[in-house]
């Protein structure tokens, strides 16, 4: 923190344009940090929310949160990868397409290859990157970290990132599910 400007105190700190929020979720306390953060955006979600993860395992809260926010006219987008790595875990993730596309959500799948990123933009104002993917061992069962992100130049450069990564994605359509 103090190494930003001189250890003596003489002048101010830098000028910040956002926020950063680190965090940490365990499953060793009763907190759902992660699941909580993610939650947040998508209540909070007014024009768009879009979430990246190579794994859609959701619980009925985050469900049910992703497909009001469609229903209430907020685009929800979904990205996952189209080659899973494990065949089980990805046919569990095309499971909750259909619910997902008749709320009105959007469904995506990266196509070059398999994604990795766990990320989140809502509205161009907030982010999420972290380690979490969006399932429930992740979420409940592991040891994770994030930042949520508010303001400046780092949400920015999140959701260009998933706006060149949905560029070279094919969107599902429930005819196809």
């Amino acid at each position: 923190y103090r190494a930003c400007w001189p250890l003596d105190g003489a002048g101010a700190p830098p000028a910040a344009e956002g926020y950063v929020q680190p965090y940490c979720d365990s499953p060793l306390d009763r907190y759902q940090v992660a699941e909580n953060a993610y939650l947040q955006l998508v209540g909070r979600a007014e024009s768009y929310i879009w979430l990246t993860s190579p794994y859609l395992i959701l619980d009925s809260r985050f469900l049910q949160s992703l497909c009001m926010a469609a229903q209430s006219g907020v685009q929800v987008r979904v990205l996952c990868p189209r080659q899973g790595d494990r065949w089980f875990v990805h046919m569990v993730t095309r499971s909750y397409y259909g619910t997902l596309l008749r709320a009105g959500a959007e469904v995506w799948e990266y196509s070059p290859g398999f994604i990795h990123a766990k990320m989140a933009v809502c509205d161009g104002k907030a982010a999420i990157v972290g380690t979490a993917n969006l399932d429930f061992r992740s979420l409940y069962l592991h040891h994770e970290c994030g930042v949520a992100l508010w303001g400046g130049e780092a949400v920015a450069a999140v959701e260009a990132d998933i706006r060149r990564t949905l560029d070279a994605s094919q969107r599902i359509t429930l005819a196809e599910v």
